[in-house]
C-alpha cells in the first residue's frame, strides 16, 4: 500500500505543477490552485482509508490485507451484522480514488483543469491520471475488497449512474471543446465503473480494454485541438472548428473517427469497450443497468456530433488552414490505428487485458 500511495501522489504532484505551467495566464493559475487544494484533500482521505486498512489487518501487503478482510467479512456477514469499520475503510479509499478518476461527486476539478491547463497538459492529465488511478482501483478492488463485493457493489453502481448522467447532461450545453471533453470523460468513467459493478471476467476485461481505447481516442481528439491552436486558431470554442473539413480534410476525418469512437459507434474501439461492459452487466444479471447505460449513448451521440457538424458543415472563418507537423501526424496516426484496430480486431487487446488480470483463457 505504501509504494502504491507514494507512486500515485508523486504522479499527482507533477500534474499540479504542469497544470499551472502558464504562470501568467489567470485560468491556468486558477485551475492549478483548485486542482492542488482538492487534490490535497482527496490525498488526506485516501491516506486515512489506507491507515484504516492497516489498523484492521496489521499489514501493508495487499495479499495479506485481502485475505484478512475476506475472513472478517465472511464472519460478520454470516451473523447478519454490518462491519462499519470495514465500510468506512472502503468508503474513504474509494472516495480518494474517485477524485483521481473524476467520478461524480468528486469531479468538480476536471472541467476547470481541462480548460485552464495548456492543451497538451490537459490531454496528458485526462489520460494518465485516469488510467493510472483506474489501474490502482482495479488492483485494490480485486486484491483487497474482492471478497466483500456485496458490501460495495451498490455504492459503485450509484457512482457509475451519477457519473454517466451528470457527465452526459453537462456536456450537452458546452460550447468549449475542452470542457466538453472533460464532461464526456466523466461519462466514460461511468461506463468503466459498470465493469467493476459486474465484477466478472468479462467486466474486468472490459475495464482494461476500455482504458486502452479511452487513452488513444482521447489523445487523438485532443491532438486535433492542439493542431488548431498551434496554427493560429487561438480559441477552444466549437465555433473555432467551423469549416475544418474545407481547410484540412484529413484533420476533419480524424476528428470524426475519434468522436464516433467516444460515442461508441462501430467499428471503433469505443464501441467494443461499451459492448464488453454491456455484456458483463447482462452476464452478472444486471440487465436494467445495461439498458440504462445503452440509452445514454443517445445524448452522447448528440454532443459528439455537434463537434462533427461544426467541423464538416459550417462555413470556414478567416483562420488559416491548420497544418500538422511530422510529430503530430505520427501521434494522430498511432491513435487512429489503435482506435480502428481495437474495434475491428479486439482479440490482441483482450489477451493483453487477460494477461494484466491474470485470467487464464
Amino acid at each position: 500500500l505504501i509504494v502504491l500511495f507514494l507512486g500515485l501522489e508523486t504522479m499527482a504532484l507533477s500534474f499540479y505543477v504542469l497544470t499551472g505551467y502558464l504562470r501568467r495566464e489567470k485560468r491556468s493559475n486558477e485551475a492549478a490552485l483548485k486542482y492542488l487544494l482538492l487534490g490535497g484533500f482527496s490525498t488526506g482521505i485516501l491516506a486515512y482509508g489506507f491507515s484504516l486498512l492497516y489498523g484492521l489487518t496489521g499489514s501493508t501487503s495487499i495479499g495479506e490485507i485481502g485475505n484478512t478482510l475476506d475472513r472478517r467479512f465472511q464472519f460478520v456477514a454470516g451473523r447478519g451484522m454490518a462491519d462499519w469499520l470495514l465500510i468506512l475503510a472502503f468508503v474513504t479509499v474509494a472516495a480518494g480514488l474517485f477524485f483521481k478518476i473524476a467520478a461524480v461527486p468528486f469531479h468538480q476539478w476536471a472541467p476547470d483543469v481541462y480548460e485552464g491547463a495548456p492543451t497538451p497538459i490537459a490531454a496528458y492529465v485526462s489520460v494518465a491520471s485516469k488510467t493510472a488511478s483506474f489501474a490502482l482501483l482495479v488492483r485494490l478492488f480485486i486484491g483487497v475488497f474482492g471478497g466483500s463485493q456485496p458490501m460495495w457493489q451498490g455504492l459503485v453502481a450509484g457512482v457509475a449512474i451519477a457519473s454517466l448522467t451528470w457527465g452526459n447532461l453537462a456536456a450537452l450545453t458546452q460550447t468549449n471543446i475542452k470542457r466538453l471533453l472533460a464532461y464526456s470523460s466523466i461519462s466514460q468513467v461511468g461506463y468503466i465503473l459498470f465493469g467493476l459493478v459486474a465484477y466478472n471476467d468479462t467486466g474486468l476485461t472490459g475495464v482494461i480494454y476500455y482504458l486502452i481505447a479511452y487513452a488513444f481516442m482521447t489523445v487523438g481528439a485532443f491532438a486535433v485541438v492542439i493542431v488548431l491552436r498551434q496554427q493560429g486558431i487561438i480559441g477552444d470554442e466549437l465555433d473555432d472548428l467551423d469549416g475544418l473539413y474545407q481547410r484540412n480534410p484529413a484533420g476533419a476525418v480524424l476528428l470524426l473517427i475519434f468522436m464516433l469512437s467516444l460515442a461508441g459507434i462501430p467499428p471503433t474501439a469505443g464501441f467494443m469497450g461499451k459492448y464488453f461492459i454491456f455484456l458483463a452487466l447482462i452476464e452478472s444479471h444486471h440487465p436494467v443497468l445495461a439498458i440504462f447505460a445503452a440509452l445514454y449513448i443517445v445524448p452522447a451521440l448528440y454532443y459528439y456530433l455537434r463537434v462533427v457538424v461544426h467541423a464538416w458543415f459550417k462555413k470556414p472563418g478567416d483562420a488559416p488552414a491548420p497544418l500538422m507537423s511530422n510529430a503530430q501526424a505520427i501521434a494522430l496516426g498511432a491513435a487512429l490505428f489503435v482506435t480502428l484496430a481495437a474495434g475491428l480486431y479486439p482479440e490482441p487487446f483482450t489477451r493483453l487485458a487477460h494477461y494484466a488480470l491474470g485470467i487464464q483463457r
